[in-house]
């Protein structure tokens, strides 16, 4: 790859701003400098024109991930690891799984519901039904939100039971007293973090709707009153990183775990503690530089060599972390008609997400609003965030909605907060499945 590091610190505008300084009074060389910067960006950096996104975008982003890291293997499906090799990760696999199931909870259309059931039944093809040989309980909490959320939305009883056994098995092992409650992060006992708390509040709830069994209500209820009471901090809304048993804090925050936040705050209705949680990611988290809004941070992604052979890598881990939190807060947001306050800064980042995008296959990857290096071969969780913001955001120009779906949406997408529950009956399945 060329070094493109030196240009891609200045944005199109100031870049033809500082080169026209050193030659205000040469013509022929200002307009060579504009043209360069024009082939520069059409060539090099291959960033479409920015727009605003529409629900066709989003379409075009969904296949296009499915495209390149999509691959079916007998009667099931896995996202890969990266473009050319792989299987991703137990717990980035069950988020991605996540991405497919907010598209299909955007279009109801049966391509994507029959992705959902393949890559459910490729995850315990390669993981097993019964997961307690994985010691990071969070890892456990994520796939059983996956189980959870594509039962509500197709009916399979399969899925409901490995949600709920696997809770069950990560509960039992991870709750104890130790400062006052709360999962440990791992069967490590380091320390109780809320990147499995928050998400084992939401793990409960969807089980309560699923089951109809109030015990999971307490349980998703005790999670959510420990983590707030432990790791969250009701003056400003952020959400601290973990405990450790001598009761130390880490303060480090993160929108994955903001999201977790609001979203077990939005299922248990107590909609202040998720708007100060939204509040605090959308106003101190991510880059205001590029406009009026804050582009959420880039997590995982690196330069190498400090930059200078313009290459980058990934951890494969943290990338990711965006399309929690994005998920988290729009559902907040339309669950309680908050869209004065928080859509034009989610459009922002969707929009950037989908700006960033390269046009030789319209990956995008999680480092808004810097475009998308064009010869990268890259993990899948990397390019997940920009999936799921045009999945989960209403686009700028909303459009009418698709005549073949439901006219009765599965449980997920649209509950109040505790009471009037409608669960939905079983259905015969379809012939056609953190930082570490």
């Amino acid at each position: 790859m060329k070094d493109l590091s030196m240009f891609r610190s200045f944005p199109h505008a100031p870049f033809n701003k500082f080169f026209c300084k050193i030659d205000r009074k040469n013509r022929l060389v200002h307009l060579r400098t504009n043209c360069l910067s024009l082939l520069f960006s059409l060539v090099f950096l291959d960033a479409p024109p920015a727009s605003a996104f529409t629900a066709e975008n989003a379409d075009t982003m969904m296949d296009a991930y499915n495209k390149a890291f999509y691959e079916q293997t007998g009667s099931g499906a896995h996202y890969k690891e990266t473009q050319t090799k792989g299987v991703s990760y137990f717990w980035s696999q069950a988020e991605e799984i996540e991405g497919m199931l907010d598209a299909y909870e955007r279009t109801w259309t049966p391509d994507y519901k029959n992705k959902v059931v393949k890559l459910l039944r490729g995850f315990i093809e390669t993981n097993g039904e019964h997961w307690n040989n994985n010691k990071f309980n969070d890892d456990c909490m994520w796939a059983c939100i996956a189980f959870s959320r594509a039962y509500l939305d197709t009916g399979i009883s399969s899925f409901k039971l490995t949600a709920k056994s696997n809770f069950d098995m990560v509960y039992s092992r991870g709750w104890d007293d130790t400062l006052g409650g709360g999962l440990w992060w791992t069967t490590e006992d380091t320390g109780k973090n809320a990147c499995v708390n928050g998400p084992g509040s939401i793990a409960a709830y969807l089980l309560y709707l699923s089951t109809g069994d109030s015990a999971y209500l307490t349980k998703a209820t005790e999670m959510y009153d420990w983590e707030k009471a432990h790791l969250f901090n009701p003056s400003n809304g952020q959400v601290y990183d973990s405990i450790n048993p001598k009761g130390n804090l880490n303060t480090w925050s993160s929108t994955y775990n903001q999201g977790t936040f609001v979203g077990a705050a939005n299922y248990l209705g107590h909609t202040q503690d998720a708007t100060l949680a939204t509040d605090f990611t959308m106003n101190k988290m991510g880059d205001a530089s590029s406009g009026q809004y804050r582009i959420l941070p880039a997590y995982g992604i690196k330069k190498n060599n400090d930059g200078n052979d313009g290459t980058f890598s990934s951890d494969g881990n943290n990338s990711g972390f965006n399309s929690i939190g994005l998920r988290w807060i729009a559902k907040f947001m339309k669950d309680n008609s908050l869209e004065n306050s928080y859509l034009k800064w989610l459009q922002a980042n969707a929009n950037a997400a989908w700006n960033s995008r390269r046009s030789t296959d319209n990956l995008s990857w999680c480092n808004w609003p810097q475009p998308t290096p064009v010869e990268h071969i890259f993990h899948s969780w990397d390019c997940a965030s920009s999936v799921v913001a045009l999945q989960v955001v209403p686009p700028d120009q909303t459009e009418s909605s698709d005549p073949s779906a439901p006219a009765e949406q599965p449980a997920f997408t649209n509950q109040p907060a505790v009471t009037n529950q409608i669960l939905p009956t079983d259905q015969a399945a379809p012939t056609n499945s953190d930082t570490k």
